[in-house]
């Protein structure tokens, strides 16, 4: 029986795939028209696929080979009859959309910007005709980029940007005067870095990196990099190549080898030695960003800590790797750009500048308008590198980095858009609540101005075999009413780079690790959990303490969804029988709440543990702000 192959679009498959049972499909497609005009997702289509044909093994049959290909790649069709059009997915990244006449079953493959026109017609038919409705093609700006062509290689954007910079570099010379040049271009506030123009050509470069390694072989490995400063810089090399002359030559080695013969590994080892970050600027606008007392408040989570652990973990590497470059008077400079916030109860969120505790060149700066000036002022010169994080800190980085010309990165952590179903067509309906249409453009028009993207897996960018990834799926979408984006976020750039992000490693670690554990927290952590006095701080209490626990600690919002957890566990008596529930997070009076989604998860909340009778089987705890008892509290039962 035939399958689906990669080689073929889905529209030249589909009649093929329909003769395989055109009596069933023509039944199907009738049923998907006589509802007149809607959406349907792929569980649609299979349940009233169900109704047409009742014989189970029948249906199996159906969707077997090439047809059952196709079907289950469809993410959502709309049907407009007498036509059902199909948005359809048959591998991570790669989307192809068809329209199905039901009366004959031809098939026409569309654009993605016919699709979504289809689509509109649903939702606002008058703007879906106007011929002068805004559309939005990202990738007309695209087409000088090389791109990755695989699903299994999205994510993997600096392990491509080596090979294709290996294949420039190949073969004559002259390819790598342009590495040359990008040598000679490096700096630290005016200072020359590895090579001055004595060295102007890739000739002169590699004649002293023989002459310089001939030196460097006669010299001790911890020879300091400053007894052979002056020689080296009348042979046309300036500071930053290491620290020691063992140093010195492994990087010279590196670039030898590029010059010579280059290879990915080589390319990447020499380039991960340069000194070209120094001071950085973090933009992390939303919320009460302090270093105390702002855990709770509006908008007010886990970023600040993540962001704070981060300036800790990267001013270490800078100056770890200034150190290791022989750059012994530079001293880095880290700045997190945030809010200057008036009301600041009883945060130091009004205070201007802020230093950042753990740290020795690390500041918060918080801002109203324009942060620009300061940022200048503070470093002295232009930041190297710009990161934005969230959909509002993003989106400010694409500002300030394409007004300065400045190396910006993204973390999006989480985008909005995969979270509430069907949130850019009906974001009129939302728009009063969560201002969609804002985010999605700013998440879109900042993920294709950023150098490079940074995410925590594969599925964060490109989703799994059934599902698209957060990324993925700005690929192509519309605001009926604002606009059509017809070319968004393609997942194949070589910007998408995954890191897994980390923990602070002093506060979260295994049970196992007894000797590093917060054991003066232990008689409070028992309270917390097991004591049956009332107070402000728990809700419930565990009768059986001999059951394990399943543990949960998270902001109370939809997303987190604790509310749906306590449902799921109080539904299941087998489970109620078995284990204890702990929930760690929000306020108990929604009037404390200033946010309307905490709020509504805390009634909910309310509502559960008394429709369920879990009291006795639940303990719920109000959010806590001490990042060790917290650390311990996760490790407490083992």
């Amino acid at each position: 029986m035939a399958t689906l192959k990669r080689s073929d679009s889905i529209a030249d498959n589909m009649p093929e795939a329909f003769k395989q049972s055109r009596y069933h499909m023509k039944k199907c497609f009738a049923k998907y028209i006589e509802k007149g005009r809607r959406t349907m997702k792929l569980h649609q289509l299979l349940d009233e696929m169900e109704n047409v044909i009742d014989d189970q093994v029948e249906r199996t049959r159906v969707l077997e080979g090439l047809l059952g290909d196709i079907w289950f790649s469809i993410q959502e069709a709309v049907v407009n009859p007498p036509y059902v059009a199909f948005s359809i997915r048959p591998s991570p990244g790669f989307w192809e959309y068809v329209k199905v006449n039901s009366a004959n079953l031809s098939v026409e493959g569309i654009t993605a910007a016919d699709y979504l026109k289809f689509k509109e017609m649903i939702y606002d038919e008058n703007w879906a005709n106007d011929a002068n409705a805004l559309e939005v093609d990202f990738g007309a700006f695209d087409f000088s980029v090389p791109h990755l062509t695989l699903s299994s290689s999205i994510g993997n954007g600096i392990g491509f940007v080596s090979k294709f910079l290996t294949s420039k570099l190949s073969g004559r010379l002259e390819n790598a005067q342009p590495l040359v040049d990008y040598l000679l271009s490096l700096n630290h506030q005016g200072e020359k870095l590895m090579i001055n123009e004595t060295l102007s050509t890739v000739g002169k470069l590699q004649m002293a990196l023989i002459v310089a390694e001939v030196y460097l072989s006669g010299l001790a490995k911890d020879t300091p990099y400053q007894n052979f400063e002056i020689s080296f810089k009348e042979w046309g090399f300036e500071k930053g190549w290491g620290d020691t002359a063992e140093r010195v030559k492994e990087t010279m080695r590196c670039l030898s080898e590029v010059l010579q013969a280059p290879d990915p590994i080589s390319m990447e080892n020499f380039f991960s030695r340069l000194p070209t970050v120094f001071n950085v600027v973090i933009f992390s606008p939303h919320g009460y960003f302090g270093q105390a007392d702002v855990l709770g408040l509006p908008d007010t989570g886990g970023q600040v800590v993540y962001i704070l652990d981060q300036v800790k973990a990267l001013e270490e590497e800078l100056l770890l790797r200034i150190k290791q470059q022989g750059l012994m008077n530079v001293k880095p400079q880290i700045v997190v750009v945030t809010r200057l916030i008036p009301d600041a109860r009883g945060t130091k969120c009004d205070q201007e500048l802020e230093a950042i505790d753990g740290t020795k060149y690390s500041n918060i700066l918080r801002f109203t308008q324009e942060a620009t000036t300061k940022i200048l002022d503070l470093m002295e010169g232009k930041p190297d590198l710009i990161i934005g994080n969230y959909t509002d800190g993003n989106l400010a980085a694409t500002l300030m980095a394409g007004k300065l010309g400045v190396t910006q990165a993204t973390i999006a952590h989480a985008l909005e858009k995969t979270k509430y179903e069907d949130s850019d067509v009906k974001w009129k309906e939302l728009d009063a609540k969560y201002h969609f249409p804002c985010q999605f453009m700013a998440d879109t028009v900042a993920m294709n101005a950023t150098d490079f993207i940074i995410a925590s897996t594969y599925q964060e960018i490109a989703g799994s075999k059934d599902r698209p990834g957060q990324y993925e799926s700005h690929s192509a979408f519309t605001l009926p009413g604002l606009c059509r984006v017809v070319s968004g976020v393609n997942v194949f750039d070589p910007k998408f780079n995954i890191a897994a992000p980390g923990a602070d490693q002093s506060v979260y670690f295994p049970h196992t690790e007894k000797q590093s554990r917060f054991t003066q927290f232990n008689s409070a952590i028992e309270e917390l959990l097991y004591s049956k006095v009332v107070n402000g701080e728990h809700i419930g209490y565990l009768e059986d303490k001999k059951k394990p626990i399943i543990f949960s600690m998270a902001r109370l919002d939809t997303v987190k969804n604790l509310s749906g957890l306590t449902e799921w566990y109080g539904k299941n008596k087998r489970l109620r029988g078995l284990v204890n529930l702990v929930i760690v997070g929000g306020f108990f009076d929604p009037n404390k709440s200033k946010d309307r989604e905490e709020m509504a998860e805390i009634k909910k909340m309310h509502e559960l543990i008394e429709k369920y009778q879990l009291k006795g089987q639940i303990r719920w705890i109000a959010a806590q702000t001490d990042r060790k008892r917290n650390g311990e509290l996760y490790r407490f039962y083992r």
